[in-house]
Order: C-alpha cells, then structure tokens, then sequence
C-alpha cells in the first residue's frame, strides 16, 4: 500500500506521459495548477456542491428520519420505500436522471409544466447543471435518514416525558432533546458528506458525457468538478505528474477539513456521557 502512495508523491514532482520516463520538475506541477483556470474552476464547482449539497443533504435526511420515527400503519413499508434508491447504483441512477433532466421530454419539465411553471434547461444552462446534480445527491438520502432513525431510537423517552412536564413544545423539545442526542451522528454525517461531496465524479461525469470519456465539463465548464478535472490531466491530457500534485492537494485538503470539522465538534456536539 506504501508503494503506490510513495510513487504518486513522486510522480507529483515529475513531468510524466505515461510513455516517457518521469522528468523532475520540482514544484512546477503545483504552481502551474493554481494558475489554471480550469483549476479553479473545478475548485468553485466542488465547493458549491460541497457547501449547499451537504447540508440540504442532511437536513432533509434528518426531516424523513422524523417522519419515519412516527408510528403509523404501513412505517416499514415507508422506510424501505424512502431507503430503496439509496441501493440503485450510481450510474444507473444517473443515466435515470439524465432522461428526467431532459428540458424537451423529461418527467420533471412535464410535470412543472402541470403547475404551469416553464421548466429549465437542466442539462444545458450553465446556472441550472449543479442543482440538477444536487437533486441527485438529495434523491439518494436514504442512508442518511437510516441512520438518523436508528439514532432518533435510542433517545431515552424519559427526557421526553420530563419535558412535557415542564411544559416545552414540540420546537422546544426537538432543540433540547432530539438535537443534542442527534449532534454526535450529524458529526459523522457531516464528514462522510464532506469526503463524498469533494470526490463527487460519477454523477458530473454520466452527466456531462458525449462519448466513451470524453467527459467535456458541462456548459461553460460548469460541472467541471475537482476530481474529474483530476480524470482529464491523467487520462485525456495524460498530464499524470499535474494529477498526482492534484490527487495530493486533495488529500492534504480532506484531512485539513476533517480536522477542522472533529475541532469544531467540542462547541456543539453533545455526547450522553456530558
């Protein structure tokens, strides 16, 4: 396992073809990224999907968990439906979306349409192609509202019927009960969410794709993500050396971020043992 990452390291510092041996070019490799446009824009586009998909994601995961948690006839029925795309593959569920997104034929047009709302050119216009892929990330929160479930079930009901003896409301008791005891599962979520959001390449990728890899970004670049502009430098432009000093800013910037977020966690995370 060291091998690999030691050689990745190594080729970070080399102009490398995949044909040629490996030239030493120093830092070259990380300077010129950071003067790419293309660079950063794939740093703009992955931030946008990180910085709204992951709270919309946990939000929402955390609403149906909610949902779940009431006992009404049919729940295991309602769960196994809210959990069901969550096990549809990627690819499938993407090339599923494509043809929803389609702005002439797709379901999602037709039924804004019903509404008498125009729908958009999900695919086509530069402003709409990232929350058509935030739609897809939301599409497959099952996992999370499991989780989230599993954790609303281990509340103790005692603190709910202390509550509602000192009079608290329904908001009152979400925010000092539920809240805190969720806060530790939301810290897990919200890493897993982060790592995930960052790597994002399938969707973007299925999205944007004419022909075999010939990936192009999206309108305007707009679905140009990190790691599929990583794709492009080592297998299109075999440029390997600028995808290793890629691979590696990206995994300083996941562990830097995860550092940050576990730091944090000591101002809001609550855990029972407090």
């Amino acid at each position: 396992m060291a091998g690999p990452i030691l050689v990745s390291l190594y080729y970070s510092f080399t102009e490398f073809n995949l044909f040629q041996s490996p030239k030493w070019v120093g830092l070259d490799n990380y300077l010129s990224l950071f003067s790419d446009p293309k660079f950063v824009r794939s740093i703009i586009n992955t931030a946008y999907l990180t910085v709204i998909g992951v709270p919309l994601g946990l939000a929402l995961g955390m609403l149906v968990a909610l949902a779940l948690n009431f006992p009404v006839r049919g729940q295991p029925l309602y769960r196994a439906i809210v959990y069901l795309p969550a096990i549809v593959p990627v690819v499938t569920a993407t090339y599923l979306w494509r043809w929803v997104f389609n702005a002439q034929y797709g379901y999602l047009n037709q039924m804004l349409g019903h509404l008498g709302l125009t729908g958009p050119n999900w695919l086509s216009d530069p402003v709409w192609t990232k929350p058509a892929v935030i739609i897809i990330t939301l599409w497959g929160i099952g996992g999370t509202a499991v989780i989230y479930l599993a954790a609303l079930q281990q509340v103790p009901q005692q603190l709910y019927e202390a509550a509602a003896v000192d009079g608290a409301n329904g908001w009152q008791r979400f925010w000092h009960v539920t809240w805190p005891a969720l806060t530790p599962v939301t810290l897990f979520q919200l890493i897993m969410g982060v790592i995930a959001a960052v790597q994002i390449f399938a969707p973007t990728f299925l999205l944007t794709q004419s022909r075999g890899n010939a990936a192009n970004g999206g309108p305007g670049d707009s679905l140009l993500t990190y790691t599929m502009y990583l794709f492009q430098n080592a297998f299109v432009f075999l440029k390997m050396g600028e995808a290793a000093a890629m691979a590696w800013i990206l995994f300083m910037f996941i562990g830097l971020l995860t550092l940050l977020i576990l730091f944090s966690s000591k101002r809001w995370v609550h855990y029972g043992s407090e």
